[in-house]
């Protein structure tokens, strides 16, 4: 099993002919995606050669989908030009919107989000500026490595694309089930919350690494849910304990206001809920490895 993208998931991206997209197209396909298009308003009828796989360009996300059956969309689209297209594959009404592009302004994050909203939230979106979504085996929506890890039973949902892949690669012996970088921006659209009730409802993942950092109070959430509706194991990781207060850390959410946010209020939340949390991630990954020996 694995939750939001799988096998049968059909894929688009919107901005294959750009240098990220064709990079990335190329390495999803490598790693057994199944992309049935692109997309690109300039270049809408063109046919491009992906190493002997040719795919075609369509003007809109509904032509595309209209024409391949598509279901998921994966957007390297620059960030002046990424409310545009978020909205078009939301009115589309696509079933889930990959949002890999770093540096979109948080006003046009709060309007797309607050457009799937108000239509009917029939689109969910993950990111934006995060690494995307694999299900190891089955499918890869985004940047993430196929090669770390083979398929297995961990889920796992991070804010950080780095520690995503590091993750992935020290419980590679166990494999996961489905691997989310939710990105760091103040706001995303897929949350922690979002992927615990997933994973939780899941029959086929077993336990579950969590990843949060410094700034906002997501994890302290998280915590809260975790304690009232996950009866799987869960281990949990937080950076930034080395964090200057009132400093941007890397992503754009990650910064700490007086003793909110703090690396330490988010592990002692999670401990709380019962959560074994890391104070690194080769320690949060060993944790995981005695509760996978366990069960």
């Amino acid at each position: 099993m694995a939750i939001f993208l799988n096998e049968n998931s059909k894929v688009i991206v919107q901005g294959m002919t750009g240098a990220e997209g064709t990079k990335h197209t190329k390495r999803m396909l490598a790693s057994g995606t199944n992309i049935v298009g692109g997309v690109n308003p300039r270049k809408a009828g063109e046919k491009v050669d992906f190493d002997g796989t040719v795919l075609p360009v369509f003007g809109t996300v509904k032509e595309a989908m209209e024409a391949t059956g598509a279901n998921v969309t994966v957007i390297f689209v620059p960030p002046a030009f990424s409310k545009a297209a978020v909205v078009e594959a939301i009115d589309a009404e696509i079933e889930l919107a990959v949002v890999i592009t770093e540096g979109i302004p948080v006003h046009d994050t709060a309007y797309f989000w607050a457009h799937a909203v108000a239509t009917g939230h029939k689109t969910r979106i993950i990111g934006p500026n995060c690494p995307g979504i694999i299900s190891p085996g089955k499918s890869n929506a985004g940047i993430i490595p196929a090669n770390i890890a083979g398929s297995g039973k961990i889920g796992l949902v991070s804010k950080s694309g780095t520690l995503t892949y590091q993750m992935m690669h020290e419980l590679r012996d166990f494999g996961f089930s489905t691997a989310i970088g939710i990105g760091g921006d103040p706001i995303i659209g897929t949350t922690h919350i979002d992927a615990l009730e997933a994973f939780e409802a899941d029959p086929e993942t077993t336990a579950i690494v969590m990843i949060g950092e410094i700034g906002g109070d997501a994890e302290e959430r998280a915590a809260a849910y975790i304690k009232e509706n996950v009866t799987k194991p869960v281990v949990g990781y937080v950076a930034g304990f080395t964090a200057p207060e009132g400093k941007t850390m890397g992503h754009a959410g990650a910064i700490v206001s007086g003793s909110a946010g703090t690396a330490q209020a988010k592990k002692e939340a999670l401990e709380a809920a019962g959560v074994k949390v890391g104070k690194t991630p080769s320690e949060t990954a060993d944790l995981m490895r005695e509760i996978m020996q366990g069960l």
